[in-house]
Protein backbone atom coordinates (compact mmCIF):
# COMPACT_ATOMS: atom_id res chain seq x y z
CA UNK A 1 0.00 0.00 0.00
CA UNK A 2 2.82 2.39 0.87
CA UNK A 3 5.81 3.02 -1.36
CA UNK A 4 9.22 4.15 -0.12
CA UNK A 5 8.42 7.77 -0.99
CA UNK A 6 5.19 7.51 1.05
CA UNK A 7 7.13 6.39 4.10
CA UNK A 8 9.64 9.20 3.56
CA UNK A 9 6.75 11.69 3.35
CA UNK A 10 5.37 10.43 6.67
CA UNK A 11 8.76 10.48 8.37
CA UNK A 12 9.35 14.08 7.27
CA UNK A 13 6.07 14.96 8.98
CA UNK A 14 7.12 13.11 12.13
CA UNK A 15 4.45 10.46 11.64
CA UNK A 16 4.46 6.91 12.91
CA UNK A 17 3.88 4.66 9.87
CA UNK A 18 2.11 2.01 11.96
CA UNK A 19 -0.29 4.68 13.22
CA UNK A 20 -1.14 5.66 9.64
CA UNK A 21 -1.75 2.00 8.79
CA UNK A 22 -4.12 1.79 11.76
CA UNK A 23 -5.99 4.81 10.43
CA UNK A 24 -6.47 2.98 7.12
CA UNK A 25 -7.91 0.01 9.02
CA UNK A 26 -10.23 2.33 10.94
CA UNK A 27 -11.60 3.70 7.67
CA UNK A 28 -12.49 0.12 6.76
CA UNK A 29 -14.03 -0.92 10.07
CA UNK A 30 -15.54 2.39 11.17
CA UNK A 31 -16.00 3.46 14.79
CA UNK A 32 -18.53 2.17 17.33
CA UNK A 33 -21.22 4.43 18.76
CA UNK A 34 -21.27 5.37 22.41
CA UNK A 35 -24.01 3.82 24.51
CA UNK A 36 -26.09 6.52 26.19
CA UNK A 37 -27.84 5.71 29.43
CA UNK A 38 -29.55 9.08 29.89
CA UNK A 39 -29.02 12.79 29.33
CA UNK A 40 -27.26 14.66 32.09
CA UNK A 41 -29.78 17.17 33.45
CA UNK A 42 -30.03 19.69 36.28
CA UNK A 43 -29.68 17.72 39.51
CA UNK A 44 -28.87 14.51 37.65
CA UNK A 45 -25.33 14.92 36.42
CA UNK A 46 -25.30 18.72 36.20
CA UNK A 47 -24.71 20.69 39.38
CA UNK A 48 -26.77 23.82 39.91
CA UNK A 49 -25.47 26.26 42.51
CA UNK A 50 -27.62 28.72 44.44
CA UNK A 51 -26.70 32.41 44.53
CA UNK A 52 -25.05 31.97 47.92
CA UNK A 53 -23.07 28.95 46.68
CA UNK A 54 -21.96 30.88 43.61
CA UNK A 55 -20.73 33.77 45.74
CA UNK A 56 -18.98 31.44 48.19
CA UNK A 57 -17.06 29.68 45.42
CA UNK A 58 -16.18 32.92 43.64
CA UNK A 59 -14.78 34.36 46.89
CA UNK A 60 -12.84 31.17 47.54
CA UNK A 61 -11.30 31.31 44.10
CA UNK A 62 -9.87 34.76 44.80
CA UNK A 63 -8.05 33.21 47.77
CA UNK A 64 -6.85 30.24 45.70
CA UNK A 65 -5.44 32.55 43.01
CA UNK A 66 -2.82 33.74 45.46
CA UNK A 67 -1.31 30.26 45.66
CA UNK A 68 -1.74 28.95 42.12
CA UNK A 69 -0.14 29.18 38.73
CA UNK A 70 -3.01 29.55 36.27
CA UNK A 71 -3.00 29.55 32.48
CA UNK A 72 -5.68 30.16 29.89
CA UNK A 73 -5.58 27.87 26.83
CA UNK A 74 -7.21 29.29 23.71
CA UNK A 75 -7.46 27.27 20.47
CA UNK A 76 -7.09 30.05 17.91
CA UNK A 77 -5.58 28.47 14.81
CA UNK A 78 -8.66 28.17 12.62
CA UNK A 79 -8.93 30.46 9.59
CA UNK A 80 -12.01 32.67 9.49
CA UNK A 81 -13.02 31.58 5.99
CA UNK A 82 -16.01 29.57 7.31
CA UNK A 83 -17.18 32.66 9.15
CA UNK A 84 -17.50 34.41 5.77
CA UNK A 85 -18.76 31.44 3.76
CA UNK A 86 -22.00 33.12 2.64
CA UNK A 87 -20.18 36.31 1.62
CA UNK A 88 -17.54 34.41 -0.33
CA UNK A 89 -20.27 32.52 -2.19
CA UNK A 90 -22.12 35.78 -2.86
CA UNK A 91 -19.00 37.27 -4.45
CA UNK A 92 -19.00 34.53 -7.07
CA UNK A 93 -22.56 35.29 -8.24
CA UNK A 94 -23.37 37.37 -11.30
CA UNK A 95 -24.95 40.81 -10.70
CA UNK A 96 -28.36 39.39 -11.54
CA UNK A 97 -27.91 36.44 -9.18
CA UNK A 98 -26.73 38.78 -6.43
CA UNK A 99 -29.85 40.94 -6.83
CA UNK A 100 -32.07 37.87 -6.69
CA UNK A 101 -30.29 36.55 -3.59
CA UNK A 102 -30.64 39.86 -1.77
CA UNK A 103 -34.36 40.05 -2.53
CA UNK A 104 -35.07 36.43 -1.68
CA UNK A 105 -33.10 36.03 1.57
CA UNK A 106 -33.54 38.70 4.22
CA UNK A 107 -33.23 36.75 7.48
CA UNK A 108 -30.61 37.43 10.14
CA UNK A 109 -27.90 35.26 8.56
CA UNK A 110 -28.46 36.58 5.04
CA UNK A 111 -26.14 38.70 2.92
CA UNK A 112 -28.99 41.22 2.73
CA UNK A 113 -28.90 41.60 6.52
CA UNK A 114 -25.11 41.97 6.39
CA UNK A 115 -25.21 44.91 3.99
CA UNK A 116 -28.26 46.49 5.63
CA UNK A 117 -26.31 46.67 8.89
CA UNK A 118 -22.74 46.99 7.63
CA UNK A 119 -22.13 50.26 9.49
CA UNK A 120 -22.75 48.48 12.81
CA UNK A 121 -19.74 46.16 12.46
CA UNK A 122 -16.75 47.09 14.61
CA UNK A 123 -14.49 46.55 11.60
CA UNK A 124 -16.37 49.15 9.51
CA UNK A 125 -13.85 51.98 10.15
CA UNK A 126 -10.97 49.70 9.10
CA UNK A 127 -12.81 48.75 5.93
CA UNK A 128 -13.55 52.40 5.30
CA UNK A 129 -9.86 53.26 5.71
CA UNK A 130 -8.74 50.43 3.40
CA UNK A 131 -10.99 51.81 0.67
CA UNK A 132 -9.90 55.43 1.28
CA UNK A 133 -6.29 54.36 0.72
CA UNK A 134 -7.40 53.36 -2.77
CA UNK A 135 -9.48 56.51 -3.37
CA UNK A 136 -12.77 54.72 -2.75
CA UNK A 137 -15.64 55.87 -0.53
CA UNK A 138 -17.33 53.08 1.41
CA UNK A 139 -20.55 55.01 1.99
CA UNK A 140 -20.89 55.71 -1.71
CA UNK A 141 -20.20 52.06 -2.55
CA UNK A 142 -22.93 50.96 -0.14
CA UNK A 143 -25.40 53.45 -1.62
CA UNK A 144 -24.55 52.38 -5.18
CA UNK A 145 -24.85 48.70 -4.16
CA UNK A 146 -21.29 47.93 -5.30
CA UNK A 147 -21.30 44.84 -3.11
CA UNK A 148 -18.63 42.79 -4.83
CA UNK A 149 -16.11 45.63 -4.56
CA UNK A 150 -16.88 46.07 -0.86
CA UNK A 151 -16.41 42.37 -0.20
CA UNK A 152 -13.14 42.27 -2.12
CA UNK A 153 -11.74 44.91 0.23
CA UNK A 154 -13.09 43.12 3.29
CA UNK A 155 -12.19 39.52 2.45
CA UNK A 156 -9.21 39.52 0.10
CA UNK A 157 -5.65 40.77 0.17
CA UNK A 158 -6.88 43.78 -1.78
CA UNK A 159 -7.94 45.15 1.60
CA UNK A 160 -8.34 43.67 5.09
CA UNK A 161 -7.94 40.06 3.88
CA UNK A 162 -10.32 38.83 6.60
CA UNK A 163 -11.12 35.51 4.89
CA UNK A 164 -7.45 34.49 5.14
CA UNK A 165 -6.86 35.60 8.74
CA UNK A 166 -7.61 33.59 11.89
CA UNK A 167 -10.56 34.71 14.01
CA UNK A 168 -8.00 35.75 16.61
CA UNK A 169 -7.06 38.78 14.51
CA UNK A 170 -10.52 40.01 13.50
CA UNK A 171 -12.06 43.13 15.02
CA UNK A 172 -15.04 41.95 17.07
CA UNK A 173 -16.13 44.85 19.27
CA UNK A 174 -16.10 48.64 19.53
CA UNK A 175 -16.53 51.03 22.42
CA UNK A 176 -16.68 54.62 21.19
CA UNK A 177 -13.32 55.00 19.37
CA UNK A 178 -11.81 51.86 20.91
CA UNK A 179 -11.99 48.65 18.86
CA UNK A 180 -10.83 45.21 19.96
CA UNK A 181 -9.89 42.10 18.08
CA UNK A 182 -11.06 38.86 19.68
CA UNK A 183 -7.65 38.05 21.09
CA UNK A 184 -7.65 41.32 23.05
CA UNK A 185 -10.88 40.31 24.76
CA UNK A 186 -9.07 37.20 25.98
CA UNK A 187 -6.32 39.42 27.40
CA UNK A 188 -8.94 41.26 29.43
CA UNK A 189 -10.57 38.04 30.64
CA UNK A 190 -7.23 36.57 31.68
CA UNK A 191 -6.51 39.58 33.88
CA UNK A 192 -9.87 39.07 35.60
CA UNK A 193 -9.87 35.34 36.37
CA UNK A 194 -6.62 33.72 35.17
CA UNK A 195 -4.21 35.74 37.28
CA UNK A 196 -1.56 33.76 39.12
CA UNK A 197 -0.18 34.54 42.54
CA UNK A 198 2.81 36.31 41.00
CA UNK A 199 0.40 38.82 39.35
CA UNK A 200 1.02 37.31 35.92
CA UNK A 201 -1.79 36.56 33.49
CA UNK A 202 -0.67 33.64 31.34
CA UNK A 203 -2.34 32.81 28.03
CA UNK A 204 -1.39 30.13 25.54
CA UNK A 205 -2.73 30.41 22.00
CA UNK A 206 -2.60 27.67 19.42
CA UNK A 207 -2.14 29.39 16.09
CA UNK A 208 -1.22 28.55 12.51
CA UNK A 209 2.51 28.90 11.97
CA UNK A 210 2.10 31.48 9.19
CA UNK A 211 0.14 33.77 11.53
CA UNK A 212 2.52 33.72 14.51
CA UNK A 213 4.72 36.65 13.32
CA UNK A 214 1.64 38.82 12.73
CA UNK A 215 0.18 37.90 16.11
CA UNK A 216 3.45 38.56 17.95
CA UNK A 217 3.83 41.92 16.23
CA UNK A 218 0.33 42.91 17.25
CA UNK A 219 0.82 41.73 20.84
CA UNK A 220 4.03 43.73 21.12
CA UNK A 221 2.06 46.85 20.19
CA UNK A 222 -0.99 46.21 22.35
CA UNK A 223 0.09 44.39 25.47
CA UNK A 224 1.65 47.35 27.27
CA UNK A 225 -1.61 49.29 27.42
CA UNK A 226 -3.45 46.27 28.85
CA UNK A 227 -0.74 45.75 31.48
CA UNK A 228 -1.11 49.38 32.52
CA UNK A 229 -4.91 49.25 32.53
CA UNK A 230 -5.16 46.08 34.64
CA UNK A 231 -1.92 46.42 36.61
CA UNK A 232 -0.76 42.93 35.66
CA UNK A 233 2.06 41.29 33.75
CA UNK A 234 1.18 39.18 30.73
CA UNK A 235 3.00 36.06 29.63
CA UNK A 236 1.84 35.07 26.14
CA UNK A 237 2.96 31.81 24.56
CA UNK A 238 2.10 30.15 21.27
CA UNK A 239 2.19 26.73 19.70
CA UNK A 240 1.16 25.18 16.40
CA UNK A 241 -0.70 21.98 15.70
CA UNK A 242 1.88 19.24 15.18
CA UNK A 243 1.73 17.98 11.55
CA UNK A 244 2.43 14.51 12.94
CA UNK A 245 -1.14 14.56 14.29
CA UNK A 246 -2.64 14.97 10.81
CA UNK A 247 -4.64 12.04 9.49
CA UNK A 248 -4.47 10.31 6.13
CA UNK A 249 -7.25 10.82 3.58
CA UNK A 250 -8.56 7.87 1.57
CA UNK A 251 -10.71 7.33 -1.50
CA UNK A 252 -13.97 5.37 -1.74
CA UNK A 253 -12.01 2.10 -1.76
CA UNK A 254 -10.09 3.08 1.40
CA UNK A 255 -6.87 3.53 -0.52
CA UNK A 256 -4.63 6.56 0.17
CA UNK A 257 -5.95 9.65 -1.59
CA UNK A 258 -3.16 11.17 -3.66
CA UNK A 259 -2.25 14.51 -5.19
CA UNK A 260 -1.55 14.82 -8.92
CA UNK A 261 2.15 14.32 -8.17
CA UNK A 262 1.42 11.03 -6.36
CA UNK A 263 2.00 12.29 -2.83
CA UNK A 264 -0.47 11.29 -0.13
CA UNK A 265 -3.02 13.81 1.11
CA UNK A 266 -2.96 14.35 4.88
CA UNK A 267 -5.50 16.53 6.64
CA UNK A 268 -5.54 18.25 10.06
CA UNK A 269 -6.96 15.88 12.65
CA UNK A 270 -9.36 18.41 14.19
CA UNK A 271 -9.15 20.09 17.59
CA UNK A 272 -8.43 16.73 19.21
CA UNK A 273 -4.90 17.07 17.84
CA UNK A 274 -4.38 19.95 20.28
CA UNK A 275 -4.17 17.48 23.15
CA UNK A 276 -0.40 17.47 22.52
CA UNK A 277 -0.32 21.25 22.88
CA UNK A 278 -2.30 21.07 26.11
CA UNK A 279 0.10 18.40 27.41
CA UNK A 280 3.02 20.84 27.26
CA UNK A 281 1.49 23.43 29.58
CA UNK A 282 2.91 23.84 33.08
CA UNK A 283 0.21 25.13 35.42
CA UNK A 284 -1.85 24.13 38.45
CA UNK A 285 -5.10 24.75 36.62
CA UNK A 286 -5.91 25.50 32.99
CA UNK A 287 -8.95 27.34 31.68
CA UNK A 288 -10.00 26.39 28.14
CA UNK A 289 -12.16 28.64 26.01
CA UNK A 290 -12.71 29.08 22.27
CA UNK A 291 -11.30 32.14 20.53
CA UNK A 292 -14.68 33.39 19.30
CA UNK A 293 -16.63 33.17 22.58
CA UNK A 294 -16.01 36.66 23.95
CA UNK A 295 -18.12 39.71 24.78
CA UNK A 296 -17.50 43.44 25.34
CA UNK A 297 -16.57 44.62 28.83
CA UNK A 298 -20.15 45.59 29.74
CA UNK A 299 -21.12 41.88 29.66
CA UNK A 300 -18.01 40.28 31.11
CA UNK A 301 -19.08 40.21 34.77
CA UNK A 302 -21.16 37.05 34.53
CA UNK A 303 -18.53 35.24 32.47
CA UNK A 304 -15.82 36.12 34.98
CA UNK A 305 -18.02 35.16 37.93
CA UNK A 306 -18.71 31.66 36.68
CA UNK A 307 -15.11 31.08 35.63
CA UNK A 308 -14.22 31.65 39.28
CA UNK A 309 -17.03 29.31 40.34
CA UNK A 310 -15.91 26.36 38.21
CA UNK A 311 -12.27 27.11 39.10
CA UNK A 312 -12.98 26.92 42.83
CA UNK A 313 -15.02 23.76 42.40
CA UNK A 314 -12.14 22.11 40.56
CA UNK A 315 -9.66 22.99 43.28
CA UNK A 316 -11.97 21.68 46.03
CA UNK A 317 -12.40 18.39 44.18
CA UNK A 318 -8.70 18.07 43.53
CA UNK A 319 -7.81 18.63 47.20
CA UNK A 320 -10.12 15.81 48.26
CA UNK A 321 -8.96 13.49 45.47
CA UNK A 322 -5.31 14.06 46.35
CA UNK A 323 -6.08 13.33 50.01
CA UNK A 324 -7.69 10.00 49.10
CA UNK A 325 -4.85 9.11 46.74
CA UNK A 326 -2.32 9.72 49.50
CA UNK A 327 -4.25 7.34 51.76
CA UNK A 328 -4.59 4.69 49.06
CA UNK A 329 -0.91 5.05 48.18
CA UNK A 330 -0.08 4.35 51.85
CA UNK A 331 -2.27 1.21 51.81
CA UNK A 332 -4.65 2.64 54.41
CA UNK A 333 -7.87 1.40 52.84
CA UNK A 334 -10.40 -0.29 55.11
CA UNK A 335 -14.12 -0.91 54.55
CA UNK A 336 -15.11 2.39 56.16
CA UNK A 337 -12.74 4.38 53.94
CA UNK A 338 -13.81 2.35 50.93
CA UNK A 339 -17.44 3.35 51.39
CA UNK A 340 -16.43 6.96 52.01
CA UNK A 341 -14.45 7.12 48.75
CA UNK A 342 -17.17 5.27 46.84
CA UNK A 343 -19.73 7.80 48.07
CA UNK A 344 -17.45 10.70 47.12
CA UNK A 345 -16.96 9.30 43.62
CA UNK A 346 -20.68 8.89 43.04
CA UNK A 347 -21.86 12.15 44.65
CA UNK A 348 -19.02 14.51 43.78
CA UNK A 349 -17.34 13.00 40.72
CA UNK A 350 -20.61 11.66 39.30
CA UNK A 351 -18.89 8.32 38.64
CA UNK A 352 -21.09 5.29 39.22
CA UNK A 353 -18.91 2.31 40.16
CA UNK A 354 -19.90 -1.08 38.73
CA UNK A 355 -21.88 -3.46 40.95
CA UNK A 356 -19.16 -6.09 40.61
CA UNK A 357 -16.89 -4.02 42.84
CA UNK A 358 -18.55 -5.43 45.96
CA UNK A 359 -16.99 -8.82 45.17
CA UNK A 360 -13.42 -7.45 45.16
CA UNK A 361 -11.13 -7.87 48.14
CA UNK A 362 -9.64 -4.76 49.78
CA UNK A 363 -6.44 -4.81 47.70
CA UNK A 364 -8.42 -5.06 44.47
CA UNK A 365 -10.78 -2.31 45.64
CA UNK A 366 -7.84 -0.07 46.50
CA UNK A 367 -6.30 -0.63 43.05
CA UNK A 368 -9.60 0.11 41.34
CA UNK A 369 -10.27 3.29 43.32
CA UNK A 370 -6.70 4.49 42.84
CA UNK A 371 -6.97 3.97 39.07
CA UNK A 372 -10.21 5.95 38.83
CA UNK A 373 -9.10 8.81 41.08
CA UNK A 374 -5.61 9.16 39.62
CA UNK A 375 -6.71 10.90 36.44
CA UNK A 376 -6.83 14.42 35.01
CA UNK A 377 -9.79 16.43 36.25
CA UNK A 378 -12.09 18.81 34.40
CA UNK A 379 -15.08 20.89 35.47
CA UNK A 380 -17.20 21.87 32.48
CA UNK A 381 -19.76 24.64 32.29
CA UNK A 382 -23.03 23.56 30.63
CA UNK A 383 -25.77 25.85 29.35
CA UNK A 384 -29.44 25.11 28.73
CA UNK A 385 -30.08 24.13 25.14
CA UNK A 386 -32.04 26.75 23.24
CA UNK A 387 -31.43 25.37 19.79
CA UNK A 388 -27.69 26.00 19.58
CA UNK A 389 -25.61 23.31 17.86
CA UNK A 390 -22.92 21.47 19.76
CA UNK A 391 -22.15 18.42 21.84
CA UNK A 392 -24.19 17.66 24.91
CA UNK A 393 -23.69 16.14 28.39
CA UNK A 394 -24.80 12.53 28.82
CA UNK A 395 -24.48 9.57 31.15
CA UNK A 396 -22.56 6.98 29.12
CA UNK A 397 -22.24 3.24 29.83
CA UNK A 398 -18.57 2.23 29.64
CA UNK A 399 -17.16 -1.11 28.52
CA UNK A 400 -16.71 -2.27 32.14
CA UNK A 401 -20.40 -1.47 32.86
CA UNK A 402 -19.51 1.61 34.91
CA UNK A 403 -21.34 4.82 34.04
CA UNK A 404 -19.62 8.18 33.63
CA UNK A 405 -20.34 11.66 32.37
CA UNK A 406 -19.25 12.45 28.83
CA UNK A 407 -19.63 15.27 26.35
CA UNK A 408 -21.08 13.55 23.31
CA UNK A 409 -21.34 14.78 19.72
CA UNK A 410 -24.25 13.73 17.51
CA UNK A 411 -21.82 11.79 15.30
CA UNK A 412 -21.14 9.48 18.26
CA UNK A 413 -24.82 8.52 18.66
CA UNK A 414 -26.58 5.78 16.70
CA UNK A 415 -29.49 7.81 15.38
CA UNK A 416 -31.08 4.68 13.90
CA UNK A 417 -31.50 3.21 17.38
CA UNK A 418 -34.87 4.52 18.57
CA UNK A 419 -33.93 4.40 22.27
CA UNK A 420 -30.63 6.22 21.74
CA UNK A 421 -32.29 8.81 19.51
CA UNK A 422 -34.95 9.44 22.16
CA UNK A 423 -32.30 10.00 24.85
CA UNK A 424 -30.60 12.56 22.62
CA UNK A 425 -33.93 14.28 21.88
CA UNK A 426 -34.78 14.83 25.55
CA UNK A 427 -31.38 16.27 26.49
CA UNK A 428 -31.61 19.71 28.08
CA UNK A 429 -28.09 21.17 27.93
CA UNK A 430 -25.18 21.52 25.54
CA UNK A 431 -21.45 22.06 25.74
CA UNK A 432 -20.25 25.65 25.17
CA UNK A 433 -16.54 24.71 25.56
CA UNK A 434 -16.23 26.45 28.91
CA UNK A 435 -14.02 24.37 31.15
CA UNK A 436 -11.23 24.37 33.69
CA UNK A 437 -8.94 21.42 34.20
CA UNK A 438 -5.91 20.06 35.98
CA UNK A 439 -3.42 17.73 34.34
CA UNK A 440 -1.19 17.36 37.42
CA UNK A 441 -0.88 14.13 39.43
CA UNK A 442 -1.07 14.02 43.24
CA UNK A 443 2.72 13.58 43.19
CA UNK A 444 3.18 16.81 41.24
CA UNK A 445 3.98 15.27 37.86
CA UNK A 446 2.08 15.82 34.62
CA UNK A 447 -0.23 13.10 33.34
CA UNK A 448 0.43 11.56 29.96
CA UNK A 449 -2.85 12.73 28.45
CA UNK A 450 -2.70 10.17 25.64
CA UNK A 451 -3.42 7.50 28.28
CA UNK A 452 -6.95 8.85 28.78
CA UNK A 453 -8.16 9.06 25.17
CA UNK A 454 -10.94 6.86 23.83
CA UNK A 455 -9.52 6.15 20.37
CA UNK A 456 -12.89 4.72 19.28
CA UNK A 457 -14.44 8.18 19.36
CA UNK A 458 -12.74 9.40 16.20
CA UNK A 459 -15.09 9.80 13.25
CA UNK A 460 -15.07 9.82 9.45
CA UNK A 461 -16.59 12.50 7.21
CA UNK A 462 -16.91 12.94 3.45
CA UNK A 463 -14.96 15.79 1.82
CA UNK A 464 -13.88 16.66 -1.69
CA UNK A 465 -10.65 17.77 -3.30
CA UNK A 466 -10.03 18.70 -6.93
CA UNK A 467 -13.53 17.55 -7.75
CA UNK A 468 -13.04 14.09 -6.22
CA UNK A 469 -14.63 12.71 -3.07
CA UNK A 470 -12.43 11.64 -0.19
CA UNK A 471 -12.88 10.30 3.31
CA UNK A 472 -11.39 12.34 6.12
CA UNK A 473 -10.81 11.32 9.73
CA UNK A 474 -10.99 13.56 12.78
CA UNK A 475 -9.23 12.47 15.94
CA UNK A 476 -11.20 12.16 19.20
CA UNK A 477 -12.32 15.71 20.01
CA UNK A 478 -10.37 17.70 22.57
CA UNK A 479 -13.32 17.92 24.98
CA UNK A 480 -15.01 14.72 23.78
CA UNK A 481 -13.15 11.46 23.27
CA UNK A 482 -9.72 12.97 23.98
CA UNK A 483 -10.87 13.58 27.57
CA UNK A 484 -13.09 10.49 27.78
CA UNK A 485 -11.31 8.94 30.77
CA UNK A 486 -10.83 12.16 32.73
CA UNK A 487 -12.71 12.71 35.97
CA UNK A 488 -15.51 14.97 34.77
CA UNK A 489 -18.01 17.20 36.54
CA UNK A 490 -20.67 19.37 34.88
CA UNK A 491 -21.87 22.69 36.32
CA UNK A 492 -24.75 24.73 34.94
CA UNK A 493 -23.66 28.20 33.81
CA UNK A 494 -25.84 31.01 32.42
CA UNK A 495 -26.52 31.17 28.69
CA UNK A 496 -25.13 34.72 28.83
CA UNK A 497 -21.65 33.20 29.14
CA UNK A 498 -21.98 31.68 25.64
CA UNK A 499 -21.72 34.15 22.76
CA UNK A 500 -19.77 32.51 19.93
CA UNK A 501 -19.16 34.12 16.55
CA UNK A 502 -19.62 31.31 14.04
CA UNK A 503 -20.76 33.50 11.12
CA UNK A 504 -20.02 37.16 10.53
CA UNK A 505 -23.58 38.29 11.24
CA UNK A 506 -23.26 36.97 14.80
CA UNK A 507 -21.30 40.18 15.42
CA UNK A 508 -24.58 42.04 14.89
CA UNK A 509 -26.19 40.33 17.86
CA UNK A 510 -26.88 42.62 20.81
CA UNK A 511 -24.22 40.87 22.91
CA UNK A 512 -21.50 41.95 20.48
CA UNK A 513 -22.67 45.51 19.87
Amino acid sequence: MFENRDIEQMQKRGMDVSRVRQQIESFKTGFPYLKLQAPATSGNGILCFSESEVKKRADLFLEYMEELQIIKFVPASGAASRMFKSLLSFMELSPGEQKSDLEKNTDFNSVHFFFSNIRKFAFYPDLEHALECNNQDLNQLVESESYKQILEYLLTEKGLNYAALPKALLVFHKDQDNRRISIEEHLVEAALYALSGDNTARIHFTISEEHIPLLKELMDKKIGSFETQFQVKYEITYSVQNPATDTIAVDSKNQPFREMDGSIVFRPGGHGALLENLQQLDADIIFIKNIDNVVPDRLKDETVLFKKVIGAHLINLQDQIFNYLDLLDDSQLDEKLFHEIESFMEKELMFKVPDTLVHFDLVEKADYLFDILNRPIRVCGMVKNEGEPGGGPFWVINEDSSVSLQIVESSQIDMKDADQFKIMQVSTHFNPVDLVCSITTFRGDTFDLSDFVDQNTAFVSMKSKDGKELKAMELPGLWNGAMSDWNTVFVEVPLATFNPVKVVNDLLREEHQ
